[in-house]
């Protein structure tokens, strides 16, 4: 008989070491703030060495805990993964996707019914990050993050790639309408809208576009580009703008691009699941499924 740890423990100890916060543990498992401290107290017992360490108000996972947290959690996912596979096939199945704010609501979101149009046994249940660098650590099946799919690149994790990412300028109709930007020069003087989870995209596109003194000029700067983008609907400023992202937009006439000539090619987006899982599960399909409408896109 293996000697396991506490199971339930385990998933408290996963969930805790993953949100970094007992209270955000307590709020995603439905327990108390107590009942979550109780579970990782069996735990620290049964390993015989803490896990979690007093910061401020907030308990800290320990490097050991760390490591030992992102193993737990790639088993839980294995663990998934088998049931999956192993049980009932005409069983409703939930699917886990988490993806970053922007492209969740500008790309994936607005695509989903095709999805389950062609997979009506899939649920689909989104969760979004504020950053693309957020680990890769439990809590869904697949994972959509800004990079590459060269071998190596994501330990643990097998990646295709999704969607190509284009930035191009973007303003408001009636702003193009009040001041119009024709040529680069017409940029002078419009308040410049940037998002700091875009760092470099307007050094880069105004390198590309021949007006490298105007780098150094302020902006009024937003923490997520889905509040940029706002800013810009209300014709607040001009902004930087990610294609094709974009399109719906675009092709509703909400947003114009004044000078489409001009584009600077960003790193694109990558779709994740945990090596081993075969192609023929949700998880696979549906990644099969992204990357062709990322196809479409090019």
């Amino acid at each position: 008989m293996r000697r396991l740890p506490p199971l339930n423990a385990l998933r408290v100890f996963e969930v805790a070491a993953r949100t970094g916060s007992y209270a955000e543990a307590a709020s995603e498992l439905g327990l108390t703030h107590g009942a979550v401290s109780r579970q990782i107290a069996l735990l620290e017992n049964w390993m015989g060495q803490r896990l979690f360490s007093r910061s401020g108000r907030r308990m800290v996972a320990t490097p050991t805990a760390r490591i030992f947290a992102a193993e737990v959690s790639g088993a839980f996912e294995r663990v998934t993964a088998a049931a999956e596979a192993c049980g009932r096939p005409d069983a409703r199945r939930i699917l886990r996707v988490n993806a970053p704010a922007s492209f969740a609501m500008r790309w994936l979101i607005p695509r989903l019914a095709l999805f389950h149009g062609a997979y009506p046994s899939v649920e689909v249940v989104v969760t979004t990050v504020s950053t693309v660098h957020e680990e890769l650590r439990g809590g869904f099946d697949v994972a959509i993050r800004r990079g590459v799919a060269s071998a190596g690149a994501w330990p643990h994790h097998r990646a295709m790639p999704v969607l190509d990412d284009v930035d191009t300028l973007i303003m408001s109709p009636a702003l193009f309408a009040e001041r119009p930007i024709l040529s680069p020069a017409d940029l002078e003087g419009h308040t410049l809208l940037a998002s700091e989870t875009r760092p470099g995209d307007w050094t880069d596109w105004l390198q590309a576009a021949g007006l490298p003194h105007l780098i150094s000029r302020s902006r009024t700067v937003f923490d997520h580009f889905f509040m940029t983008r706002q800013a810009v609907l209300d014709g607040l400023g001009v902004g930087i703008g990610p294609l094709p992202m974009l399109d719906i937009d675009i092709a509703a006439g909400r947003l114009v691009t004044p000078l489409p000539q001009i584009e600077v090619s960003r790193t694109g987006y990558v779709a994740l699941i945990p090596t081993g899982i075969d192609s023929d599960t949700p998880a696979g399909r549906f990644v099969a499924w992204l990357a062709a409408e990322g196809m479409t896109e090019r």
